[in-house]
């Protein structure tokens, strides 16, 4: 199986995870900023997820989820996955 990347996620998982994201934290009306600081993640790493630009770690969407006050399964649900 080749390694997921961003030039061979074919079925664009980590955009569309990225989209949902983006859209829950619009939705708190939250600066890219700020959630990245209350997930404890750099914040151009968290611009990168948002883009889909990166293959995050379960334990990185926990944090997100945490920090949008959602469950991962809500984030992964709302990207089709």
């Amino acid at each position: 199986m080749a390694r997921v990347s961003v030039k061979t996620d074919k079925d664009s998982s980590l955009v569309r995870l990225g989209a949902a994201i983006r859209a829950r934290r619009q939705l708190l009306s939250m600066s890219q900023e700020a959630l990245a600081d209350h997930a404890g993640i750099d914040r151009s790493h968290m611009g990168k997820v948002e883009r889909g630009e990166r293959n995050i770690t379960l334990l990185n969407i926990m944090r997100i989820a945490i920090a949008l006050d959602c469950s991962a399964s809500e984030l992964l649900s709302q990207a089709g996955l």
